[in-house]
């Protein structure tokens, strides 16, 4: 794979996973232009996290099962019929059945992750993995900063019809530079579904590292759930477009990712694992000083939510490095049951921040964060861990 390829397949990630991020950035603009609550608007991107981690578990299989260039086409372009059919919704019943189906088709990352870890040597999986993460994240960040300024000038549809036309363009672009792949199995969809399954119950290091992502992924989608409503509510009195440029602060994560990856390939994961969950837990307490509002309230979140950024993106290289060695001719399958895990827990992280804020303010949600963090550390640092041989294939 020539880094050219591997360069479009960043980017092809970046806008991916930008159609999951940046609905947090206009949540409050739903519910100003529908006429709804925020916290009912906040369901937008529940709905759309829901329909990730449903489309991980029964369609990313499926990179193991079809060719993947027809196969990652093909969700493109059905993500770019849902974005505009999202623009496009008169009300909040029918935009959260939309955010559903976007989330659903928009998994091409976890495909194209699998996929990538095939064509290069072992050695070299923690950087190409850090590569497309970095790619991810940049997805992620500049889809925030978009759709709050975009948003906030033109309307909150207005973000959904334009992430819909470069999706569209996206879909004729990945027709030529997916390279060609044959299958890996000719197993039936049906037990295909399933064996995400049964490796979590075969494979304790799968189990582990579907739980380090979970609650940690959980602390992060909880911050940038609310993170909308502190900076638009009476606090800060901001516009959506506020929360696109405090997203973008994070565009440091495009550099450690590729970084943490190169120490994955050199120290092992369990390492990059124990540094990322004390930074989780350090973030929470960054971030409480955010309730104050002001220039020291910017400054804590600003710092803050760059630590937590750091820290979860990083975690995720050395997750998915430790599940791409276990079973080189099930990584779609290992990669369905990893990220089915992780976005459930941030669906759950995004339902239970919501809460929080509601019930308890900003210190509610960071307490939460720290929670997570602690819990993750205090597994981490309590069950032994053999970490498990890479494997040299390429």
């Amino acid at each position: 794979m020539s880094r050219r390829v591997l360069l479009l397949l960043a980017v092809a990630c970046g806008v991916a996973v930008g159609n999951v991020y940046f609905p947090q950035a206009v949540s409050p603009l739903v519910a100003a232009g529908l006429g709804v609550p925020p916290d009912s608007a906040a369901l937008v991107v529940t709905a759309t996290q829901l329909g990730y981690s449903l489309g991980i578990f029964l369609l990313v299989p499926l990179g193991d099962r079809l060719p993947h260039r027809p196969l990652i086409v093909s969700l493109v372009a059905v993500t770019a019929v849902s974005l505009l059919a999202a623009g496009a919704a008169p009300g909040l019943p029918p935009l959260v059945g939309a955010s559903v189906l976007i989330g659903v088709t928009t998994v091409i990352a976890p495909v194209i992750g699998p996929m990538a870890a095939g064509l290069v040597a072992a050695d070299r999986r923690g950087e190409v993995s850090g590569t497309l993460l970095a790619g991810s994240i940049g997805g992620m960040l500049l889809a925030r900063t978009f759709a709050g300024n975009v948003g906030e000038w033109l309307g909150w549809r207005a973000p959904y019809l334009v992430a819909g036309a470069l999706t569209a363009v996206l879909a004729v672009v990945l027709a030529y530079v997916v390279p060609k792949s044959a299958p890996a199995t000719r197993q039936r969809y049906p037990s295909l579904i399933i064996e995400p399954l049964r490796l979590l119950r075969a494979e304790p290091e799968l189990r582990r590292s579907c739980f380090y992502q979970a609650t940690i992924f959980g602390g992060f989608s909880a911050v940038w759930t609310t993170v909308a409503l502190l900076l638009t509510g009476p606090t800060y009195g901001m516009g959506a477009e506020a929360v696109g440029w405090l997203a973008l602060v994070g565009a440091a994560t495009m550099v450690c990712t590729p970084i943490a990856g190169r120490q994955v390939d050199r120290r092992g994961s369990d390492p990059i694992n124990l540094v990322c969950m004390i930074g989780v837990i350090a973030s929470a307490a960054v971030l409480i000083p955010g309730v104050l509002g002001g220039w020291v309230g910017l400054a804590a979140l600003v710092v803050g939510t760059l630590l937590l950024d750091v820290a979860m993106q990083s975690g995720m290289v050395a997750n998915l490095v430790r599940v791409y060695a276990l079973r080189p001719d099930a990584r779609s399958r290992l990669n369905t049951a990893y990220m089915t895990c992780a976005y459930l827990g941030g669906t759950l992280g995004s339902w239970a921040g919501t809460r929080a804020y509601t019930t308890l303010g900003w210190l509610g949600v960071c307490g939460l964060v720290g929670l997570l963090g602690a819990v993750a550390l205090a597994v981490h640092t309590g069950l032994p861990r053999p970490e498990p041989s890479v494997s040299a294939d390429a």
